[in-house]
């Protein structure tokens, strides 16, 4: 029997995409689900009730809530194809690492510069952010070595943002952050990652519904 695989999904989510792009890069099938989560599915809320948010992986009818985790669980369940994680320990506990940092820094300033009037103080910190990564990125082509991997595809959803930072934040990632740029470009040569993705216009109008229902605007 196949597996049965259900990703509920919301379309400019980068922790969607994280899911979707793990899935991609293992080949494997599944069906995609898009809520609405101004009206979540009685399905969402069955297999997500402590968080109600997605992704949620539903596989053989049993749930896997939170992108990280999910990233994970499909490494681990079809570790045969394309692994995600690095085999060594030390390595593995760094990339999980950096998928937090990025989970609690570029998540919440680039939030903030997106979706505040007064952004300067979250701008400074986004900006700091970056450069960090950019700085444990380095000469690599990508963030584990050679290799597409973990922190990438943790990491490469929010490059749908820059056209947001730049327009609410008033600065350009390719001046101020030329290697992780030429980094994004690599990622979108993957086929798992550029048809995952999706258009930094559509995270554009989302922030602009989003700044008017909390009259940002």
């Amino acid at each position: 029997m196949a597996d049965e695989l259900v990703l509920l999904d919301f379309s400019v989510s980068p922790f969607g995409m994280r899911a979707r792009i793990a899935l991609a890069e293992k080949g494997i099938k599944y069906e995609q689900k898009l809520e609405n989560l101004q009206d979540k599915s009685p399905l969402l809320l069955q297999m997500n009730p402590i968080h109600k948010k997605i992704p949620v992986l539903i596989h053989n009818g049993k749930p896997i809530c939170e992108s990280l985790v999910i990233v994970q669980y499909i490494d681990e369940v079809w570790k045969e194809t394309s692994p995600l994680l690095p085999s060594d320990l030390y390595l593995r506990a760094q990339a999980r690492f950096w998928a937090d940092f990025i989970d609690k820094k570029v998540l919440e300033f680039g939030w903030k510069t997106c979706m505040t009037k007064e952004n300067e103080a979250a701008k400074k910190e986004l900006m700091e952010t970056w450069k960090l990564l950019e700085g444990e990125l380095g000469e690599k082509p990508y963030f584990a070595g050679e290799k597409f991997g973990y922190v990438d595809l943790s990491l490469i959803p929010f490059s749908t943002w820059f056209y947001s930072y730049e327009t609410f934040g008033n600065f350009s990632m390719e001046s101020e952050f030329p290697k992780i740029t030429d980094w994004v470009k690599r990622c979108l040569e993957k086929e798992s990652v550029s048809k995952s993705l999706v258009d930094q216009q559509d995270v554009y109008q989302f922030f602009g519904l989003m700044r008017k229902k909390f009259g940002v605007e």
